[in-house]
């Protein structure tokens, strides 16, 4: 896996469910050498408490667990949650659960036993995924692919490929201020920006948005509210 690709998942919050401690372990310390925060379950009930305080963006999970076995966590979990990544963990002998899963928004699927090829392969399309979508605010997901908002997990709204792009950079200075220059150099590129033509963009683009995810910082430009 690159080396840029390993520093994304640093930051990202992991749970791992299994109820063998011994395998769990295993899985778990090989999963810290990838993620700085990594959680811990030996069924479902457990792993459900767990997502619902520390929100991982990631879980791994074995399908058969007593108590509460990976069919019924992601159930829950999918009852209101279509973004978190679910990689489940299968036997050739759990192909009775398949069907559900398939039908239940399962993002990856890995054959036992897990081995690093199996967990790269895993993460590295969780990697590219997160790429193609960014989060402006929890009901609001930008589809940079598609070029598509989805509000409330149903709603699409399509974009210019400018409001896009703005979007994207806006997203990208979340902890700082996308500045007048910034969006004339990036988006201008042909010709000059006017101040009335970035305030008509960014009426018309507010105009669009279900939520107002576009914050002025006078003098200065935009951030994400």
């Amino acid at each position: 896996m690159e080396e840029n690709l390993l520093e994304e998942l640093k930051n990202v919050p992991i749970l791992c469910v299994e109820d063998e401690d011994g395998i769990r372990k295993v899985i778990v310390d090989t999963l810290k050498y990838y993620f700085d925060e990594v959680y811990e379950a030996r069924d479902g009930n457990e792993a459900y408490e767990l997502y619902l305080d520390y929100k991982p963006k990631i879980i791994l999970t074995d399908i058969q667990m007593k108590n509460c076995d990976g069919v019924e966590l992601v159930k829950r979990i999918r009852e209101n949650d279509l973004n978190t990544a679910i990689i489940m963990l299968t036997a050739y002998s759990n192909e009775e659960y398949l069907m559900d899963l398939i039908n239940l928004n399962i993002n990856h699927f890995i054959l036992k036993p897990l081995n690093l090829k199996k967990l790269n392969e895993a993460l590295l399309k969780y990697l590219k995924k997160s790429l193609e979508t960014i989060t402006l605010h929890e009901d609001l997901i930008l589809d940079l692919q598609k070029r598509e908002l989805i509000y409330n997990k149903n709603e699409t709204i399509i974009l210019r490929k400018r409001e896009k792009d703005f979007l994207h950079l806006l997203y990208n200075r979340k902890n700082g201020i996308l500045t007048y220059n910034e969006i004339e150099e990036e988006l201008w590129i042909d010709k000059e920006m006017t101040t009335h033509a970035l305030k008509s963009f960014i009426k018309d683009l507010r105009h669009k948005l279900p939520i107002n995810v576009i914050k002025n910082v006078p003098q200065e430009g935009y951030t994400l509210a």
